[in-house]
């Protein structure tokens, strides 16, 4: 699938993509016009049919780009590795604004794409998503040490905490006007800092 497209220069790729992101994010999938996707990425409106049978195409294949570029990241970059709980986060913060920077109106696609009603689309997204939507909110804790933290911590409970605050955290300076990622970078580092010094020995 999308062969023709695959076989673009990647920066061209990453243009379209970036493109359809930005006009999809802005609007619901009914008032999202094509031929304004096609003029943000610089091409002809029958050139980006030419890559994309549809205008339904195009927009499940960027719905899908979302959970490629970001697990494909993830994975790449080691944001799992080590045994520093405070560093890891702190890692996984710090490549998630990279994918911001490389795609900054991909989160707002996502979320537009979540609360998205039309019917021509909506059961395509349910089944992209439903997976996401199942899963647990609280995700399963790294092997941490003991002897690393304040006695008495209930460290199940301390994963639970600092996870679900950082997960709204983000969410919250996504959301603001003037969002800036070297600013979520600095603010989290600091929230990293609060955090070591109130559990760690």
């Amino acid at each position: 699938m999308n062969e023709k497209f695959y076989a673009l220069p990647v920066e061209k790729q990453k243009r379209i993509i970036n493109a359809g992101f930005k006009v999809f994010a802005r609007n619901s999938y009914k008032k999202s016009p094509v031929n304004e996707i096609a003029m943000e990425a610089d091409i002809s409106k029958s050139l980006l049919f030419f890559y994309f049978k549809n205008k339904k195409e195009l927009y499940l294949f960027l719905l899908k780009q979302v959970e490629l570029i970001t697990a494909n990241t993830l994975k790449n970059e080691g944001a799992f590795g080590g045994d520093d709980i405070f560093d890891m986060m702190y890692k996984g913060l710090v490549i998630k604004t990279r994918i911001m920077r490389a795609y900054p109106d991909m989160s707002k696609f996502a979320i537009k794409a979540y609360y998205e009603e039309d019917p021509e689309v909506k059961d395509q997204v349910r089944k992209v998503i439903s997976p996401y939507t199942k899963a647990e909110t609280n995700p399963v804790m790294p092997p941490l040490d003991p002897s690393k933290f304040k006695d008495g911590i209930d460290l199940k409970m301390m994963y639970q905490d600092i996870y679900l605050a950082s997960e709204g955290f983000v969410w919250r300076m996504q959301q603001a006007a003037d969002f800036e990622a070297d600013r979520l970078e600095k603010e989290y580092k600091e929230l990293i800092d609060f955090w070591k010094k109130m559990y760690l020995k």
